[in-house]
């Protein structure tokens, strides 16, 4: 599993608050927010996978469907030793589909497969490092050019497969700010973005961590029918 380092430690040492605190009364409730997650629930470790590739295909796959459906596909493509760029490029699409099909949306995910295998095979050699090696700013806007890549996939894979600083925004996220008066409901995906790499540090551990921490919560209480009772933000702010 990819590790997510220390972000989180430097925000709660103090080493890193002096920007942060002119943020304003937003940027205090979205440390104490992260706070509360963290004592409640501790650290997520995520993204599953072993390497970079197999973390932004897993953040392709998962689109619509959940994680266990995918580690499925995971383990069949692992197995047959075909979990790589090089040997998902050298797959016909239709095939590729018969792989994903537990994943649902398969052909569709067969063709959005292939298309981020094109950019990284034609701009990158096949080499995630070397996607890597391109600067936060010009590689945003070149993953989202790929079609069927989305804000939400274009930043999960920065953030966990290529530890670039940017946030994951999710209907979780939606979710939880509005009900908690973070974000008015009618927030775009950048707004919300925004609202959190504006105020707290660039720093990759701190967001994998905190997205994680969102996601648990949504899961666990703050659903569309939510637990609001049992939550562990019960009374707060």
């Amino acid at each position: 599993m990819l590790k997510c380092e220390g972000g989180w430690r430097k925000l709660w040492q103090g080493k890193d608050t002096e920007k942060m605190r002119t943020a304003g009364k937003t940027g205090k409730l979205l440390r104490e927010l992260y706070k509360k997650l963290w004592g409640a629930f501790g650290p997520q470790g995520w993204w599953p996978g072993e390497t970079a590739f197999e973390v932004a295909l897993g953040a392709i796959l998962t689109q619509n469907t959940n994680w266990h459906n995918v580690a499925q596909v995971m383990k069949r493509l692992k197995e047959e030793g075909s979990l790589s760029a090089a040997a998902l490029s050298a797959v016909p699409e239709a095939e590729l589909a018969g792989f994903f099909r537990p994943a649902g949306y398969y052909n569709l995910k067969a063709r959005r497969v292939k298309n981020f295998l094109t950019l990284l095979q034609r701009r990158y050699q096949g080499s995630m490092a070397a996607m890597g090696a391109e600067g936060l700013e010009d590689l945003r806007p070149r993953l989202l050019e790929v079609k069927g890549i989305g804000p939400e996939t274009a930043d999960s894979i920065l953030l966990y497969a290529l530890n670039k600083p940017t946030f994951v925004v999710d209907a979780y996220t939606f979710r939880i700010l509005s009900r908690h008066d973070l974000a008015p409901e009618s927030s775009t995906y950048e707004e919300l973005r925004r609202l959190f790499m504006d105020r707290l540090p660039p720093e990759v551990g701190l967001y994998q961590e905190y997205h994680a921490l969102l996601v648990r919560l949504g899961k666990e209480f703050c659903r569309p029918q939510p637990r609001c009772e049992a939550c562990v933000l019960q009374g707060w702010p």
